[in-house]
């Protein structure tokens, strides 16, 4: 997320009204919510998540334990815990 000035695409009536609130400060505008879009939309991360907790379930049944696992995946045990719970159920 960049920033842009307000100068450049507020009207100067709507500055000095936002300037009653908030003055030289930094605030974040959110989206309309029909505008907004589901994490991870916008790149592959999603689909490399599930890979990789694939890559690991599969680990685990080839005889890996969970702390093996959070070492080599930089996770916690909890996590590979969670990650293990899901994929067994999916």
């Amino acid at each position: 997320m960049g920033y842009r000035k307000a100068e450049e695409i507020l009207p100067i009536e709507i500055i000095e009204l936002i300037q009653q609130y908030v003055d030289g400060e930094t605030i974040y505008i959110p989206r309309k919510s029909s505008y907004r879009q589901a994490w991870g939309t916008g790149t592959q991360i999603k689909q490399e998540l599930l890979k990789r907790n694939k890559q690991i379930y599969d680990e685990y049944l080839a005889g890996s334990n969970t702390a093996e696992l959070a070492c080599k995946y930089y996770l916690s045990e909890k996590s590979i815990q969670r990650i293990l719970r899901i994929q067994k159920y999916s």
